[in-house]
């Protein structure tokens, strides 16, 4: 790769725009839902969905019923995504409030990330 194509490259990344917002996992047996802020939200569904896999997600709860059900018993969303325009902003503020509302608006809703 010439060094222009990697500074093009390098500049697209710095610049991109990830999707924000809620995002849920849900299992269809159950009814629970599990849900968290998400600053990327292809990167922490993808992450979530491996640390399930390999049976060490931290949050105890969802990791038994995911061993007790199989992962087609699962739905992997996009509750609410945060339309912003300036990726340097810290928006973690803005999505804990969004989650709290969300929160409770569905009662068989749980933090995914309890802190």
């Amino acid at each position: 790769m010439d060094k222009k194509s990697r500074k093009q490259l390098i500049n697209e990344y710095k610049n991109r725009k990830p999707e924000m917002g809620i995002i849920s996992i849900k299992n269809n047996s159950t009814k629970e839902r599990f849900l968290d802020i998400s600053k990327s939200i292809q990167a922490d569904l993808n992450s979530h969905r491996f640390k399930l896999k390999a049976n060490w997600h931290p949050n105890h709860r969802i990791q038994v019923i995911w061993n007790e059900h199989s992962e087609a018993d699962f739905e992997f969303s996009v509750i609410k995504e945060l339309e912003y325009e300036d990726s340097t902003v810290d928006y973690t503020e803005k999505l804990e409030a969004i989650l709290m509302e969300c929160l409770e608006a569905d009662h068989y809703a749980s933090r995914l990330n309890k802190e």
